[in-house]
């Protein structure tokens, strides 16, 4: 997915833009209020959403393919870690625990090592790519729970959503978790609000895509987007300059370890999966350095 397109009309809500500009409205919290409901299966409405400091520095990744993330609390005091992950991340559900258990020593220093009336923390992750092979609903609620599936401690729940698993078509839409997953897969396919499906048309959906309507942007949002795009494409650059290096890095060690084994110019070539030319280079740049 091309995360910023200057040809779409609406924005990915899956981008850093997007992402912070739907669940991190801190001006308008009725679509975030309504999002987190949904993605923990509550029928209790959140009147109330308070957004905390992010208290663990330098952990947020970069839009491209980055980690977005989100803290905050309702007025129960049920606290909420909201993770986007759009590129693959097999160790992602070990980050999530990172982010739950540091909170919730947070909260234990905070009341002099109690540990009585602590508040519920909800982790949710929000996948592109799916992590769990063995698993083929698209969103999974975790807690602690014993042998018998009887439960044991829900004090920290954990919820993954893989967009990649949601496979339902319009028609098939029927509760809020897929009205929001589909929004969240296909809102920026959308050229003209006449190719709204009619869901599109409940209060706190109608917030979020308005949010993400590149027509209504003020002038500052618009300066915000385009310091977006901006930074996307410097990290996209600065990685694929990254994978390069490596590459390279590789190619020379290759090169280097079969020629000190006696094996020919063509040979190594072949095992570093380069041309001869290329290994000819490699192999006088090898020569220069010692």
């Amino acid at each position: 997915m091309d995360l910023y397109n200057d040809n779409e009309r609406f924005i990915p809500l899956v981008s850093d833009y997007g992402f912070k500009a739907t669940f991190g409205n801190e001006s308008d919290t009725r679509f975030l209020r309504k999002a987190l409901q949904v993605l923990i299966n509550s029928p209790v409405t959140i009147e109330q959403v308070t957004f905390i400091q992010n208290e663990i520095k330098g952990v947020t990744r970069d839009s491209r393919s980055g980690i977005y993330d989100l803290f905050c609390k309702d007025e129960r005091g049920n606290e909420f870690i909201v993770e986007m992950q759009l590129s693959e991340y097999p160790e992602f559900i070990q980050r999530m625990k990172f982010y739950s258990f540091y909170r919730l020593n947070t909260l234990i220093r905070k009341g002099d090592y109690e540990f009585d009336d602590l508040p519920k923390i909800y982790c949710i992750g929000i996948l592109s790519i799916s992590i769990f092979s063995e698993v083929t609903d698209y969103q999974n609620i975790a807690v602690l729970k014993n042998q018998n599936d009887e439960l044991i401690d829900d004090q920290m729940t954990f919820i993954t959503v893989e967009l990649d698993k949601f496979k339902k078509s319009l028609f098939e839409i029927q509760s809020d978790l897929d009205k929001l997953i589909y929004t969240m897969k296909t809102i920026h396919e959308v050229s003209e609000p006449t190719q709204f499906p009619p869901f599109w048309n409940e209060e706190w959906l109608q917030l979020a895509i308005h949010e993400l309507d590149k027509r209504a942007l003020t002038p500052e949002q618009r300066l915000s987007y385009e310091m977006t795009i901006s930074a996307n494409a410097l990290a996209v650059k600065n990685e694929k300059k990254k994978v390069q290096e490596a590459v390279e890095q590789k190619e020379i060690e290759t090169i280097k370890t079969a020629l000190s084994m006696g094996l020919t110019l063509e040979q190594s070539a072949k095992l570093a999966g380069v041309s001869v030319p290329v290994a000819e280079s490699i192999s006088q740049k090898i020569a220069a350095n010692e």
